[in-house]
């Protein structure tokens, strides 16, 4: 069994982690989209959030990871329903992925030996209830972009083809990271992300070092580094649990639902998808911190995580999109 680096030990890139955190307590958020510089952590701190998570529970040898044989699709004919824990999935989707590999196809090998039509699940039933990894994700085809487009609104995967005719669940927390300078994101796949991050590599030396001294430990005694940071791990994962279940209860005023309209009406955000986004990752910082109810300082700390990614261009102002961000939070709410 591989273990992958503690999340609590990576050194800085709290934006990131904090996003992370948020869609973990409350995956409506609708995903996190990490842009920046190669090896600064973005698929670590994937694989270590799952890893820190509870395992799920679900039915042996379901193809969609369901909870209760009842929950399972006919065509996965299930024969022994027996339940067993298994690690929060993490599927990666690699660029040159065909779209029979993303949605499944017609189970080859098992029509020309039995001459049946079955179903061969692809990448979005093994990432039901967990979480889809896309690396570069803004170098992905049209029509691969199309398809997570339509299966992240309906959480839902549709596969008509080949005579067969399958749906099946399809709900995870899509986390997408590139490099800004190989090509954009389509701005239909970029609103379907709720939080945005920007990340960088550390400037300051003592930041690096602490890298280093950290990563060559894990790498020397794996087992020894992990039992070292067990307890901040098991505080991690003890707040994100009762954050799950305060963030129905946290209570948002109608005051602070008018700063989230003004806020995305000084910076130009198209939709409604901004404030409802918004919102939602507000209630689940307050729950993460233990409050019930969204305030003010809530708004302003996931107000760049939220709103960066939704900014409409504007050619004569310099200043990135987390600084405008700033400055309008600032005028708007003080």
């Amino acid at each position: 069994m591989t273990y992958p680096f503690p999340f609590s030990a990576i050194v800085g890139q709290n934006p990131m982690k904090q996003a992370m955190i948020l869609t973990a307590i409350d995956p409506g958020i609708g995903g996190v989209l990490v842009f920046g510089d190669r090896g600064t952590g973005k698929s670590t701190a994937v694989r270590a959030l799952a890893a820190l998570l509870p395992p799920i529970t679900q039915v042996e040898g379901c193809p969609v990871n369901s909870a209760s044989l009842e929950a399972c699709p006919d065509w996965a004919e299930i024969a022994k329903p027996d339940i067993v824990e298994r690690p929060t999935p993490v599927v990666d989707l690699p660029l040159g992925a065909t779209e029979d590999r993303v949605v499944g196809a017609l189970d080859i090998e098992r029509a020309l030996t039995r001459g049946e039509k079955a179903f061969e699940p692809g990448l979005l039933a093994r990432a039901n209830r967990g979480y889809l990894y896309i690396d570069e994700v803004n170098l992905l085809e049209d029509h691969i972009v199309d398809l997570l487009l339509d299966v992240a609104q309906s959480g839902e995967n549709v596969v008509e083809r080949e005579g067969l005719s399958i749906r099946h669940p399809a709900r995870f927390v899509l986390v997408g990271s590139g490099n800004p300078e190989e090509g954009e994101l389509r701005p239909q796949l970029l609103d379907r992300f709720g939080l945005s991050v920007e990340v960088a590599s550390p400037n300051d030396i003592g930041d690096r070092v602490e890298v280093i001294r950290r990563r060559d430990a894990f790498d020397a005694d794996r087992m020894a580094f992990l039992t070292r940071w067990q307890g901040e791990e098991e505080r991690t994962r003890n707040r994100i649990l009762a954050a799950r279940d305060l963030v129905r209860t946290v209570k948002a005023s109608d005051k602070i639902l008018r700063d989230c309209a003004e806020l995305c009406i000084a910076l130009g955000s198209d939709g409604l998808r901004g404030e409802l986004t918004l919102l939602r990752a507000a209630r689940a910082l307050a729950a993460y911190r233990g409050h019930g109810r969204v305030t003010r300082k809530h708004l302003r700390d996931v107000a760049p995580l939220a709103l960066s990614h939704r900014l409409r261009r504007d050619p004569l102002d310099e200043a990135g999109s987390g600084a405008r961000v700033a400055r309008i939070v600032g005028s708007v709410l003080g």
